[in-house]
């Protein structure tokens, strides 16, 4: 039978054993996680304009994502008065951006290159009816068209509130809204009910209406941050 003091010495061996071997697992699996990492999000990106892309995002390669993004996307950051600062778009976190004071907030921008010009990709976050929601909405070149739209969620119910990401066509209904009323004055993009306003209104998914209200606020106040950038910017 073995003593007390062997034991504890072959469990400390152990413990240290263990150790080394999952931190040489975390040390050679690091590289290949964050490059999982890196093109799940610019996959969600490229999905606000999967209808711009000459191949169907689907059937892309993890390397063909990150091939369009390195010669076909270009990225800033931005401050709160549209200013440009250092510091590259895809490493910016939105939920701990939104934690911050406002004006001390930086947001993404991601411009793609497409045949039909440049298309600003513009990041908002905001709060669903459990938890958080967020999307990456895609202005043309006038930067009141809306070209596409992609949404996801924390924790909204499955067959409600998830639908902003499950179901494509509520994505789709964006295409061709108007961020600006004719006369040039900010409007955003509602969810509603029942549409009575087709250029600055999209229909709202039976049975989530709170959801959809999170989706209204999440852009009024998402692409007005960007407001700034766009003034100085003007075509």
């Amino acid at each position: 039978m073995h003593s007390t003091g062997y034991i504890i010495k072959f469990t400390v061996i152990m413990t240290i054993i263990s150790g080394l071997i999952l931190s040489g697992m975390f040390y050679a699996t690091e590289p290949i996680a964050k490059k999982n990492a890196a093109v799940f999000k610019k996959r969600a990106i490229l999905s606000s304009i999967s209808s711009l892309l000459d191949k169907p995002l689907a059937q892309m390669s993890d390397d063909e994502v990150l091939d369009l993004f390195a010669n076909k996307m270009e990225q800033k950051v931005l401050n709160m008065k549209g200013e440009v600062v250092e510091g590259k778009a895809e490493d910016l976190s939105m939920a701990a951006e939104a934690k911050l004071p406002e004006a001390e907030r930086k947001l993404p921008l991601f411009i793609y290159d497409s045949k039909d010009g440049k298309i600003n990709i513009i990041g908002v976050y905001g709060n669903g009816l459990w938890d958080k929601i967020w999307g990456y909405i895609a202005l043309k070149s006038d930067n009141k068209t809306i070209a596409g739209a992609s949404f996801d969620h924390k924790g909204e119910t499955p067959g409600l509130g998830a639908e902003i990401k499950d179901d494509p066509t509520f994505s789709y209904h964006f295409i061709g809204k108007s961020i600006m009323d004719d006369a040039g004055k900010y409007t955003s993009v509602k969810v509603m009910k029942k549409v009575t306003d087709p250029a600055h209104q999209v229909d709202g998914i039976g049975g989530a209406t709170l959801t959809g209200n999170g989706v209204t606020e999440m852009l009024v106040r998402g692409i007005k941050y960007y407001l700034p950038y766009f003034e100085k910017n003007k075509n």
